[in-house]
Parts: structure tokens; C-alpha cells; sequence
């Protein structure tokens, strides 16, 4: 198929590996275009900038308005937890995404991002949208959203990564700060709470990926 041909899809992009594994089976089928979601607060998004380059996609970073950053914080201390928080940043993000300006990214000729998605997993409990939740963007925004992993489980997809990708593990408590949402959600609660209440709130050893290197070509 002439690559001019194919229709654009926009994907939601931190540089870890589901994200990226994601990308590259749209890639067969879309016009991929990375989109990192940023409040400014961090420069984090360069991460998920060096990434796109290795895979040789189209990269935007989005900056979000800080009154989600702020609400999700809020969000996250009231429930002594960040999975809502973090839910709710994502949830914004895709409703930014989808509505987007034609003039600041790749569009379809309506100026609307037809196609949206993310590399969700099956496995995933935080940010996992509800059914009516994805049903209530597509039919505000006019979209369709699509999970490419939705239907894989880690163990799967960590076989097709290996594939692909030569990936770095690392704890979000860890000094390397990667383009996810958490990273601009800790440094605001630190900043009005303090690190002790990070400390509290976020689970010790999490880990995040980012993908060092693009094994063999996928197009």
C-alpha cells in the first residue's frame, strides 16, 4: 500500500515498549504520528523524543493545560493513591488529542484525528478507560480509539518486543525521569506536599521501560 495513502492515526507516546510495539503494528495498516501530552512542568518529553526518532515516526508533543496536572494531584492525594490521578490525566490527554488543530499535526482532511490509540494492555489496571468511557469520547469527538494490545497479555507482549526492541528498565524512584504522566504528577504533589507524601502515596519499585534500540526494520 503507498504509504501517502494510508490513514493517520495519532498515538499516545512515552517511548516505553508498549507504546512503541503499539506504533509499529499500526504502522502496517496507518500513517503513525507520536504525540507525548506534557504540562511544561518537566522537560521529560526529549525521552519519548529520542525514541521516536530511533523508530523514524513523526513526533508532537501536546502540552496540556496545567489545571489537569493540578486536579489529578488533587485526585491522587484525596484517594492516598495515583491510579485515578493518572487515569484522569490519560483520559485528558486522549480528548486533547482527539481535538487537536489541524495546523499543529498530522490530520485527515475534516482537521479531526480520526483514529486515536495507545499501547494499553490487557494486563493493565491504571490508565484503563471503562467501556463508556471509550464510548463517550469516540462519539464527542467523532473518533474511533483503538488498544492494539488490548488483547495481548505481558508475557506476549514482552515475546514481541524482544523481537523489535532492545529496551532499559528502570524504577520511577529511580534518578532517570521518563516521559509518563507519573513523573510530572510527582514533582506537583512534591511541590505543594512535600517528598514525604510521594513517599506515602506511590508504590517502591515500579518500573517503567523506554526502548534503547530498533532491533530490525518493521515498515
Amino acid at each position: 500500500m503507498d504509504t501517502n495513502m494510508k490513514t493517520k492515526v495519532s498515538v499516545l507516546f512515552s517511548g516505553g515498549k508498549d507504546c512503541c510495539l503499539a506504533a509499529v503494528m499500526l504502522s502496517k495498516f496507518f500513517e503513525v504520528e507520536l504525540i507525548t501530552c506534557n504540562f511544561g512542568v518537566l522537560s521529560n518529553w526529549k525521552k519519548a523524543e529520542q525514541v521516536a526518532e530511533k523508530l523514524n515516526i513523526h513526533f508532537h508533543v501536546l502540552k496540556l493545560d496545567e489545571r489537569i496536572l493540578e486536579e489529578a494531584a488533587e485526585q491522587t492525594i484525596k484517594d492516598g493513591f495515583p491510579n485515578n490521578g493518572i487515569k484522569y490525566i490519560h483520559q485528558k490527554a486522549l480528548e486533547e488529542v482527539a481535538k487537536i488543530s489541524p495546523k499543529e499535526s498530522l490530520r485527515d482532511p475534516t482537521g479531526q484525528a480520526e483514529f486515536i490509540a495507545d499501547g494499553v494492555r490487557r494486563d493493565d489496571r491504571v490508565p484503563v478507560l471503562s467501556l463508556p468511557e471509550v464510548r463517550r469520547i469516540e462519539d464527542k469527538f467523532k473518533v474511533h480509539y483503538i488498544q492494539p494490545l488490548m488483547g495481548y497479555s505481558r508475557k506476549t507482549i514482552n515475546l514481541l518486543v524482544e523481537k523489535f526492541f532492545t529496551i532499559k528498565e528502570y524504577k520511577s524512584s529511580a534518578s532517570f525521569i521518563g516521559a509518563e504522566y507519573e513523573f510530572e504528577l510527582k514533582d506537583a504533589i512534591k511541590k505543594k506536599y512535600g517528598i514525604k507524601k510521594i513517599q506515602e502515596i506511590f508504590p517502591k519499585g515500579h518500573t517503567h521501560s523506554i526502548v534503547v534500540k530498533v532491533k530490525r526494520a518493521y515498515t
